[in-house]
């Protein structure tokens, strides 16, 4: 008797759960479409980086030229170029702006209370949030992303990967998504002990941007008088935006792409784990000040 009462509670809960969820998502999307002119031209001006980036390895180039050589580190201009757009979408995907401050500003100001006397979930609706808000950029973005794509054609010397390959940069990107946010909430967690966290993420943005490869390709990095590059590969940062692109580019290959995957996977879980054992930690000591 009780398994068949308890039974439809779970459906129920579930449903009720599912709804939710699906609640937030509606209105993380109306929120990203309320300022519609506002974020449309906030999308289109991150493409200048790009251009910016793309006339500075020219003149690198040109002055590599000039010394009688046509790449670095193995990278033409052409793969170079290539490389920078592909990491484009790499860190469109695992960056989170303003999700540590965000939960930093909840926890100071008391507005994290509400995740703690209603049955939701503050981690799950973040997440939820971020995958909204991810939705509309790409919405917007395709067009200036195809163009862009399309002008810049003929540097995808080697054409598409294969099949496999693809499936892997994709999984890759996905898993790119989940290690860049549970990475940020966890970070964001800390203000259960400090209220202020504006250096730790400073630091954090530091690191990401020179460790992930957003900058320029990790194969940069010297190996003499200190192996860089083997001391960055403990670090999570290199599957924010080198790993995707490299995978799509052919840079890596064989059995180091499901090793590559395999990793990145490890740290998700990692980074999942500590977000959920600081918040349950945090939890405990939180004191309730603020609104």
């Amino acid at each position: 008797m009780s398994t068949a009462t308890t039974q439809p509670e779970t459906r129920l809960s579930l449903s009720r759960r599912g709804r939710v969820w699906w609640t937030f998502f509606q209105v993380a999307i109306n929120e990203r479409l309320v300022y519609r002119g506002d974020f449309m031209i906030g999308t289109l001006m991150r493409f200048l980086p790009t251009l910016t980036q793309i006339f500075l390895w020219w003149a690198i180039y040109d002055v590599v030229a000039n010394k009688g050589s046509n790449s670095i580190a193995s990278y033409r201009y052409g793969d170079m170029v290539a490389y920078y757009l592909m990491v484009t979408i790499s860190r469109a995907f695992s960056s989170m702006p303003g999700l540590t401050r965000g939960i930093a500003t909840q926890v100071r100001s008391g507005e994290i209370k509400k995740f703690l006397i209603q049955p939701i979930d503050m981690v799950g609706c973040l997440l939820v949030q971020r995958v909204a808000h991810k939705l509309v950029y790409y919405l917007i973005a395709t067009l200036p992303f195809a163009l862009v794509f399309f002008l810049c054609r003929q540097f995808f010397i080697e054409g598409w990967p294969s099949g496999e390959v693809l499936l892997v940069f994709f999984a890759s990107l996905v898993l790119a998504f989940l290690l860049g946010f549970f990475l940020e909430a966890a970070i964001g967690m800390v203000s259960f002990w400090f209220l202020e966290v504006t250096a730790l993420t400073f630091i954090y943005m530091l690191m990401s941007f020179f460790l992930s490869g957003h900058m320029f390709p990790l194969e940069l990095l010297p190996e003499s008088p200190v192996n860089v590059r083997a001391i960055v590969e403990f670090f999570p940062f290199k599957y924010l935006a080198y790993f995707p692109a490299a995978v799509f580019l052919g840079k890596v290959e064989g059995a180091d792409l499901y090793r590559g995957l395999a990793i990145e996977t490890a740290w998700v879980v990692f980074f999942i784990v500590l977000t959920r054992v600081m918040w349950w930690r945090g939890v405990k000591r939180y004191s309730g000040y603020g609104g």
